[in-house]
């Protein structure tokens, strides 16, 4: 029993050097895998181009939106989006829609309607769509996807997500944050150290859509080997 326990104890604190060595590391960019993927790579980047994405809003399958024509009120309609991306308009038909911003609609709508109307001046206003989110998994109390209104640090994620768990390794929290839609980059957070320093400026503000992943600690991975009698002897490390 002796050796069984020295043997614990010993791969306890190399797994916990392990991940000791791993804080304050940034993880790099990951690529998405794509469906449409070929073997010739000789023409893709080797890295994505982090530049800032477009900040307003892309139509969405089963998003609602308002049409209204100042001068011809007989074309007025509500539409929605169908799961194809496609909406079916009055006396035009089937246009395709999705990934395209309000100002980018309206011009889609007055390309269509021209072809029957002289310069037509058209109103789009969005009635129902998707409200930004991030999610929180892992070892958060409630995993889940929650909608942000307003401003959301990650520190305020955590908390909104319920705060850690007991199981929790709060020096390498995870932000994972898509870039385009081929890649994800992905950060390690200290927020352990954060809170000891009674400092977050280092917090950073999510955007719609991250994902907020908090790992498991050591003592957690390896606490199912450990005799009942020896849990005492050790102490939580995070």
């Amino acid at each position: 029993m002796k050796t069984f326990v020295g043997f614990v104890l010993g791969f306890f604190l190399l797994t916990a050097a392990l991940l000791s060595a791993q804080q304050g590391t940034a993880e790099p960019v990951a690529k998405l895998a794509s469906s449409d993927a070929t073997p010739d790579t000789a023409s893709q980047p080797s890295a994505p181009q982090l530049q800032q994405r477009d900040s307003r809003y892309h139509l969405a399958a089963g998003d609602t939106f308002d049409v209204s024509f100042e001068l011809s009120p007989e074309f007025n309609q509500s539409v929605v989006v169908q799961p194809d991306g496609y909406v079916t308009l009055k006396a035009v038909g089937d246009v395709k829609v999705t990934g395209q911003t309000v100002p980018e609609l309206t011009q889609t709508l007055r390309t269509a309607y021209g072809k029957m109307l002289n310069d037509p001046l058209i109103v789009v206003a969005l009635k129902d769509f998707e409200k930004p989110y991030f999610v929180a998994d892992g070892q958060v109390a409630h995993p889940g996807k929650y909608d942000m209104r307003g401003a959301v640090t990650l520190t305020q994620a955590v908390a909104i997500a319920g705060g850690f768990t007991d199981a929790a390794k709060h020096s390498q929290v995870l932000l994972f944050r898509r870039v385009n839609d081929q890649w994800l980059s992905a950060k390690i957070f200290n927020i352990k150290d954060m809170e000891k320093r009674r400092d977050l400026h280092e917090d950073p503000t999510l955007h719609p859509g991250d994902m907020v992943i908090v790992p498991k600690n050591a003592l957690s991975k390896i606490k199912p080997f450990i005799p009942n009698s020896g849990l005492g002897a050790y102490r939580q490390i995070d």
